[in-house]
C-alpha cells in the first residue's frame, strides 16, 4: 500500500503531467488563431511589453505563453514523478507536437519543443534537490532561449520576434515563482520529498 506522501506526490505528478501535455496543443493553436494581430503566413502576436511614448512596445507569437508554462510544468513533472518520466514526457510531447502542429510549423515546433525541454531538464536536474526555485528559474530561462532561437529560425527563417519570444516566456516563468516558493514550503511541511 502506498503511503500518503507518496500517493499525494503521484496524484500531483499526474496532474502536472496532464497539464504539461495540454500546453502542446494549446501553444500550436494559439500561434495560429489567437492574438491582437495575425501576420499573413506568420504567427498571431500578443503584446509582452507595453508601448510607451517613443517606443512601440514588444510583441511575440502567442504560443510563447504556453511554452513558458510548459517549461515550468516539465520541472514539476520531474519533481513529482522523476527524471525518467519527465524525459519520456518530453519525447511524447515532441510526438504530440509533430501531430498537432500546423504543417508549416511541424519541424520547428517539434524540434524546438524537444531541444528546449531537454535543455530545461539538463539545467534543472543538478539544481533541483538543493535549490528548487532557482532550478525552475534557471532551467526555464535556458529552455526559453533555446526554444525561441530554434523555433523562430526553423519556422520563419528569421529572429525578428526573438526579443518578444524571450520576454513572453520569461513572464510565464517569473509568474510561477510565488507558486514554486509555496510548493517548496508545503512539500517541506508535509514531508514530500522529490521523486
Amino acid at each position: 500500500m502506498m503511503h500518503a506522501p507518496d500517493a499525494r506526490r503521484l496524484a500531483e505528478g499526474l496532474v502536472f503531467l496532464v497539464l504539461f501535455a495540454l500546453t502542446i496543443p494549446a501553444a500550436n493553436w494559439l500561434i495560429q488563431h489567437a492574438g491582437t494581430a495575425c501576420v499573413p503566413r506568420g504567427p498571431c502576436l500578443v503584446p509582452v511589453l507595453p508601448a510607451l511614448p517613443g517606443w512601440s512596445g514588444l510583441s511575440a507569437p502567442s504560443g510563447v505563453l504556453m511554452v513558458g508554462v510548459a517549461l515550468v510544468l516539465r520541472d514539476l513533472v520531474q519533481r513529482r514523478l522523476g527524471v525518467l518520466v519527465a524525459a519520456v514526457a518530453v519525447l511524447v510531447g515532441a510526438l504530440i507536437s509533430a501531430f498537432l502542429a500546423p504543417p508549416a510549423l511541424v519541424i520547428a515546433s517539434t524540434a524546438a519543443f524537444l531541444v528546449s525541454e531537454m535543455a530545461d531538464l539538463a539545467v534543472y536536474t543538478p539544481l533541483a534537490r538543493r535549490r528548487m526555485v532557482t532550478a525552475v528559474v534557471a532551467s526555464g530561462l535556458v529552455g526559453l532561449v533555446v526554444d525561441s532561437l530554434l523555433f523562430l529560425w526553423l519556422a520563419f527563417g528569421s529572429l525578428d520576434f526573438l526579443a518578444g519570444q524571450v520576454v513572453g516566456k520569461a513572464w510565464m516563468v517569473l509568474l510561477s515563482i510565488p507558486f514554486m516558493v509555496w510548493l517548496r514550503r508545503r512539500d517541506e511541511r508535509l514531508g514530500l520529498a522529490p521523486a
